[in-house]
């Protein structure tokens, strides 16, 4: 099993990627593995990420939260992937995470949340909100209780995989997809 994790901030090794590790660690030690993708909005990118979730088992987004929001960088990334691979992510587990310095960070978990639920994607939780707070990498080492939720987040996001495929090996049916349902509310 692979967990794709995309790092939707300017800073391809800082805050965010940090948490994004720490997830990523845990997945690894329950035997999933992993690949940490800096999620910049190029075409190309956006493709090949699309490409992988065809084989992929669970995506976990984050992002820094600038200006209460996610990057300006991750939601188009995001609207790009959904738009192409949106059909891909169904039934996937999907969980959300957030880096700052101080606040932001419950409504940026509320955006990525989002794209997570139109994709039918099943949410990951951990013991309290995916968030963690510092500066630099290194104060975000030192947010205990962020790093915690990101290993719970990542031991929960294994023992989900670990039921998907106990279940899809007992023969278990998933429900059928339904045609979309467009209301317009203008007459």
């Amino acid at each position: 099993m692979k967990v794709l994790l995309l790092n939707g901030s300017r800073r391809e090794k800082g805050c965010t990627f940090t948490a994004l590790t720490e997830v990523a660690k845990a997945l690894e030690a329950n035997k999933i593995s992993t690949e940490i993708i800096h999620a910049v909005p190029d075409d190309q990118i956006v493709k090949e990420v699309a490409e992988k979730i065809k084989t992929a088992d669970g995506l976990v987004l984050g992002s820094p939260v600038y200006w209460a929001s996610p990057s300006g960088e991750m939601v188009t990334f995001m609207d790009k992937l959904s738009a192409i691979a949106g059909a891909d992510l169904r039934h996937k587990p999907g969980a959300a995470i957030a880096s700052a310095r101080r606040a932001g960070t419950t409504a940026t978990l509320e955006v990525l949340q989002k794209y997570l639920m139109y994709c039918e994607m099943p949410i990951v939780s951990s013991n309290y909100w995916a968030m963690v707070h510092g500066n630099t990498p290194e104060e975000v080492k030192k947010d205990l209780e962020g790093m915690q939720i990101m290993r719970v987040l990542g031991n929960n996001m294994a023992w989900l995989l670990n039921c998907i495929a106990a279940g899809k090996a007992a023969k278990v049916v998933e429900p059928a997809k339904e045609a979309k349902v467009m209301t317009s509310f203008i007459r």
